[in-house]
């Protein structure tokens, strides 16, 4: 989707992806990559998440990506965060001053012109949404030229849906096991680590005709060359 169609949702308002609570996806199976405190952590297109707090409490230091400055406005406001601001040619940087255990910094702008070394000092990430948000192009080129950044060794939580995609129009969009695999198999070691059926508890996609819905959690390691 293109920038422009993200930055007027979030002017509207229309922010139905983001919730109020802690993903428990992420404190359920976030221990199992056995990332060590004090690992930078990219979080693409993190929007306002408290995701990226439960990260920091966990003694990470979190690299948001986010491309509408309401969303990283939003954050600061809604969680008595302060922030160094500096800016770039094609970016502004927000360096939380107060963060709750480890550190957070967020870059308010284009994920695909973040600097190649600001991606490859992340040895993990954290993709609640990022990769669903976007159509399959779109996929193709996040899984080409921002996850083939990150350094071998790197770990990733990935979290995605998948439900038939004829019968809803992105986004979110649906991505299979067979596309994780197609994605992430040239550089990356894939687990499932759950599956679940959600159609009950999402009205909105049943609303729409969607027939079958699940949430699926991958855990993905960086090859070694």
């Amino acid at each position: 989707m293109k920038a422009e169609y993200w930055l007027q949702r979030w002017q509207e308002g229309r922010i139905g992806w983001h919730h109020d609570t802690v993903m428990p996806l992420l404190e359920k199976h976030w221990p199992a990559l056995g990332v060590p405190r004090d690992t930078r952590v990219l979080v693409p297109l993190c929007g306002k998440s408290l995701d990226m707090l439960w990260l920091a409490r966990q003694g990470m230091q979190v690299l948001g990506v986010e491309i509408s400055p309401i969303a990283v406005e939003s954050f600061l406001a809604e969680n008595h965060l302060l922030a160094r601001v500096g800016t770039t040619a094609t970016a502004t940087r927000y360096e939380i001053t107060n963060p709750p255990g480890g550190g957070i910094e967020i870059i308010n702008g284009d994920l695909y012109k973040v600097d190649q070394a600001g991606i490859a000092a992340c040895r993990a990430f954290y993709d609640r949404g990022a990769l669903i948000a976007q159509p399959a192009a779109q996929r193709e080129r996040m899984a080409r030229e921002v996850y083939a950044r990150l350094p071998a060794g790197s770990r990733g939580l990935l979290i995605v849906l998948d439900y038939p995609q004829h019968e809803k129009k992105g986004p979110p969009f649906s991505v299979d096991a067979d596309e994780v695999h197609r994605l992430f198999d040239p550089h990356w070691d894939i687990e499932q680590l759950e599956r679940r059926d959600i159609l009950a508890s999402q009205p909105s996609f049943s609303e729409e005709g969607v027939t079958a819905l699940h949430t699926a959690v991958y855990r993905l390691t960086r090859r070694r060359a």
